[in-house]
């Protein structure tokens, strides 16, 4: 990436256009200032401000407990330290649960400094993701493992494995691209069933634990660091260790050379690997 694509802004134009010409983008999440500065300036291209904190800042031992005014206040710090990154944030639990609420909690995460909100769910979100669209609200639809609803699953589990399974997430998404959603996010599922599902809509496609044909690729910055002291997921890399075993003289900040490895080898193809990816 040139240095003057550094210090450009990434809108959803920007992502569009590097999809069309076949160009694969980034994304990290990021909670605070410093760490939303230093992913900016590392040239991920977007940041999500996730409800992931509810595990990995907070403790819990799911998202759910995070509110919409905990979003709200993690956002605000993200914008202050983002110079360029399209800036993502999720919808909490139950934020989202009719078009009213969704449409006044999307209003306090886009005035909180959110450029486009993420919602976990399929074809049901169709009538919401259309009135975000009518005013001016961007939009993420995460499918495939949604840890929102772990409980309805019986657990963090790869989904789209049946035909079923599989056929109701690509049905899913195209309803969803039809009714507006700027953007999917893909996670756990197999790899044959993302690429297929990335060949056959228009917009971007995000994968985490989707093997390596989505458009984009996404991680947790806390699991890509090797700060994640708990489980680690089949699809994480320890960047950070990658870093310390290939220093780079020119930088001499792991943390930096960490994310900026990540960026290379997400444009490069070689992450993820088969050895993240799930199968049938």
């Amino acid at each position: 990436m040139s240095t003057s694509n550094l210090t450009k802004k990434v809108t959803l134009s920007t992502l569009n256009q590097m999809t069309s010409e076949g160009e694969k983008f980034t994304c990290l999440t990021a909670y605070d200032y410093t760490f939303a500065k230093l992913i900016s300036d590392c040239g991920v291209e977007s940041i999500l401000v996730g409800d992931s904190l509810g595990m990995v800042v907070q403790g819990h031992d799911s998202t759910l407990p995070v509110s919409i005014e905990q979003m709200a206040y993690h956002t605000a710090a993200v914008k202050r330290g983002n110079d360029r990154a399209l800036l993502i944030t999720d919808m909490p639990f139950m934020s989202y649960a009719t078009t009213d609420t969704a449409l006044k909690n999307a209003g306090e995460l886009m005035q909180a400094g959110a450029e486009m909100v993420k919602l976990e769910g399929g074809e049901w979100l169709c009538d919401t993701v259309a009135q975000l669209a009518n005013n001016g609200v961007p939009t993420c639809l995460h499918l495939g493992l949604t840890p929102q609803s772990v409980n309805k699953f019986g657990g963090f589990k790869v989904q789209g494995r049946s035909q079923q399974g599989a056929d109701k997430i690509l049905n899913d998404a195209k309803a969803l691209e039809e009714a507006g959603a700027d953007i999917l996010l893909l996670e756990c599922i197999p790899a044959d069933l993302a690429t297929e599902l990335t060949r056959s809509v228009s917009i971007p496609v995000i994968g985490i634990g989707a093997g390596a044909n989505t458009d984009a690729q996404v991680l947790v910055q806390y699991d890509m660091l090797g700060l994640n002291q708990g489980h680690v997921a089949k699809f994480v890399k320890d960047y950070l260790a990658a870093a310390q075993e290939n220093p780079d003289p020119s930088e001499p900040n792991l943390y930096r050379r960490a994310i900026q490895m990540f960026v290379d080898e997400v444009k490069q193809g070689t992450y993820p690997g088969p050895e993240h990816s799930f199968s049938r």
